[in-house]
């Protein structure tokens, strides 16, 4: 008998060590993918708040990442934008009165959110920043922050037009009093060699978009380059270029299916990639763990997703995922 429940003990050991963890992973995923949860904590619900405007493909890249994170985790997920900073503060305030057990934020407009985010620290949910507001993250009172330092992110944009040889560069801004933006193209200020000058935009307003970077590029030729904020921009930019008859090169921050294929075929130079979809998936996904466990990532400092450089000899590559919306 000894011998017998020896035997099998080490088979079922056997079985647990070698293949046991690999199957539990392929039945999560598996599990994850079709909408099903992968564990049996209990149905938390958590709001995500962005600073998104409508039509914005990057912020739906965060979205899906942050369903497919709560349909893992069991997770009821209230998902809301507005970028306008006193209305997205309100949202946040009707997740708080909603009593959510878990709150991902940005802070695109630190000012309008301070204190709405403070109320929901005060009201004990645990908070995590994504995408903007990494300075203010700490000091707000969240657990942690995700995504890139934008400072950081700009000054990879600046050493890389130096790479490319650029002397004069116009920063494309579209969302007047979004500190992230400002803190882009000033990175890439610091970096950049040649001349840099900002260009403020109407970001809600594609043609004028298109309009004022026409105009610009018509009025200076001494401009080889472009730099817009977001993919959407980046299309309007080229057909600028296109319009004016300029030579610049246009480049962009953020990664979707369109600027994968501009890279491709060289209608852009490179675009920089914060991965909006693991921000999204990580922000709940430490939400849960925090809940279920107390984790926490960081140790005080942000939780880097970028930046990364995007040329041409990556695009290939990286189609796949952008046809499907995650990159």
């Amino acid at each position: 008998m000894g011998a017998v429940l020896a035997a099998v003990l080490g088979v079922s050991l056997m079985g647990c060590s070698s293949t046991g963890g690999k199957r539990a992973e392929e039945r999560a995923a598996k599990e994850a993918a079709v909408g099903r949860s992968a564990v049996n904590t209990p149905r938390w619900t958590f709001a995500v708040v962005t600073h998104s405007g409508d039509g914005d493909t990057f912020w739906d890249i965060v979205q899906k990442g942050a369903k497919q994170a709560a349909d893992k985790d069991n997770i009821n997920l209230l998902y809301m934008h507005n970028d306008e900073g006193q209305q997205q503060a309100e949202l946040v305030q009707t997740a708080i009165d909603k009593k959510v057990d878990g709150l991902v934020v940005t802070l695109a407009k630190p000012d309008s959110m301070k204190a709405v985010v403070a109320k929901a620290v005060k009201a004990g949910i645990p908070v995590i920043t994504v995408n903007s507001g990494s300075a203010e993250s700490k000091r707000f009172g969240a657990l942690t922050h995700i995504g890139q330092d934008e400072s950081i992110a700009g000054e990879a944009v600046g050493d890389e037009l130096n790479t490319r040889g650029r002397k004069k560069v116009l920063c494309v801004l579209h969302e007047q009093g979004n500190v992230g933006h400002e803190q882009r193209c000033a990175g890439a200020k610091k970096t950049f060699d040649g001349t840099l000058q900002n260009l403020y935009v109407d970001g809600t307003n594609m043609p004028d978009v298109q309009a004022s970077i026409e105009a610009k590029l018509d009025s200076d030729r001494s401009i080889d380059a472009v730099v817009t904020l977001g993919a959407p921009f980046a299309a309007a930019a080229v057909k600028a270029k296109q319009t004016a008859g300029s030579k610049a090169e246009i480049d962009t921050f953020d990664l979707n299916a369109s600027v994968a294929t501009a890279l491709a075929n060289k209608s852009l130079g490179f675009a920089v990639d914060q991965q909006p979809y693991l921000q999204g998936y990580e922000a709940v996904d430490l939400l849960w763990l925090y809940r279920f466990n107390q984790n926490v990532l960081g140790g005080g400092r942000p939780v880097l997703t970028g930046p990364q450089v995007i040329t041409a000899d990556d695009a290939d590559e990286l189609a796949e995922y952008t046809n499907r919306g995650t990159r």
